[in-house]
């Protein structure tokens, strides 16, 4: 499929005819609300000035920072997200850097959030400038998602003075592919009736869970579009890729029963660090573990006060000099930072190298309900 303009139109104009999606005799309408270029965004609307000039939000690049958000003029230029910050600036030499003001990124989300929320009960936040809507139920904009989408766009704009791009669907898979289709500032609709043409000529690597590797992978099967995928069975989808092969069966396909969830509980919690100087050797990796540890306990601290969490099982991260990311993980309920540092030592061996990141993280527990939380907070 091709991005044209005469297509996206000729889509837009197409989807209001399709007001209700019917899925085996059940009504479901999802809305993928994407905030477009938010944190960039959020500082031109701040600072006008700055309008039409390649902005990235971020990390200093003396300190190894990387790129948070940029604008599209930035993103001319090969800058995008995840960016090391010294390497966007040899993309664009204008650059103009800022630095991440997290707690106006919060405030806004927080009152956009309200916005949606007008809208319907369901939604479900991914991120700060992102979101899904389960409007199945609602009545408003005469029960048409793509009439609520845009008018839920039209507000973001005059009240917030902010551009966002939405997709609409019978799931939320659909939803989130759509959103992107037609950014910026646009809105794209999948209907059901569409589905099975749209799927066809989908590429694989738009199906979410397909990284860097399975991509890969799916390449040299010759697996590149969704219609590809389709002409596997579930048992050679699996024993191509594992328990997941089975979720693509059904992705591939546009299948997609996952229900947009209001309250989450989180799965994970770390912290880790991006040093100024690469970490020569295991002594010096060891030394930043006992520094980063602290404020590990401090952030689950805060983050206990409102719910306790079984812990399930403790990690790290680390990233060697030449960008190559390591992990271990141990299955332990108690925090210790011997069972860090003991980690650390396995992880380092992999790469026997210096090392520019160290992340020490938690994994939690399924439960939802919990006693009482040990933290035995060893020295």
């Amino acid at each position: 499929m091709q991005r044209s303009h005469k297509y996206v139109n000729t889509a837009i104009n197409c989807i209001i005819l399709y007001p209700t999606f019917s899925i085996l005799g059940f009504m479901r309408k999802i809305i993928h609300i994407d905030m477009d270029c938010f944190y960039a965004a959020v500082e031109i609307r701040e600072n006008p000035n700055l309008k039409g000039l390649p902005i990235a939000v971020g990390g200093k690049p003396e300190t190894r920072g990387v790129v948070a958000a940029c604008n599209y003029e930035a993103r001319d230029f090969g800058v995008h997200s995840a960016m090391p910050m010294s390497q966007a600036l040899k993309k664009c030499p204008e650059l103009i850097m800022l630095n991440v003001n997290m707690s106006l990124y919060q405030e806004v989300s927080k009152d956009i959030q309200a916005l949606f929320r007008e809208y319907t009960s369901k939604v479900q936040p991914l991120s700060l400038d992102e979101a899904f809507l389960d409007v199945s139920e609602s009545t408003l904009c005469q029960g048409s998602a793509t009439l609520i989408a845009l008018k839920i766009r039209q507000q973001i704009k005059s009240e917030f003075q902010l551009n966002a791009s939405a997709g609409i669907a019978a799931n939320k898979f659909l939803a989130k592919i759509a959103s992107d289709w037609n950014k910026p500032n646009g809105q794209f609709v999948i209907t059901p009736e569409n589905t099975e043409a749209f799927m066809i000529d989908l590429p694989v690597r738009k199906i979410f869970g397909v990284g860097k590797v399975t991509h890969a992978k799916m390449k040299k099967l010759g697996i590149h579009t969704c219609f590809d995928l389709q002409q596997l069975s579930k048992s050679q989808l699996h024993s191509y890729f594992g328990k997941f092969g089975y979720q693509l069966y059904d992705l591939c396909r546009g299948i997609d029963d996952r229900q947009v969830i209001t309250h989450s509980i989180r799965k994970s919690l770390s912290v880790e660090d991006t040093f100024i100087k690469d970490k020569t050797n295991l002594i010096e990796c060891l030394e930043e573990c006992n520094r980063i540890y602290p404020l590990l306990i401090k952030r689950l601290e805060n983050n206990q006060k409102n719910k306790l969490l079984p812990i399930k099982a403790l990690y790290v991260k680390l990233r060697f000099n030449n960008f190559r990311t390591t992990s271990a993980q141990s299955s332990t309920s108690h925090l210790n930072k011997n069972t860090y540092q003991s980690l650390i030592k396995k992880a380092w061996m992999r790469g026997k190298r210096p090392v520019r990141l160290i992340g020490l993280g938690i994994q939690f527990a399924d439960k939802e309900s919990m006693q009482q939380l040990q933290l035995p907070l060893n020295n």
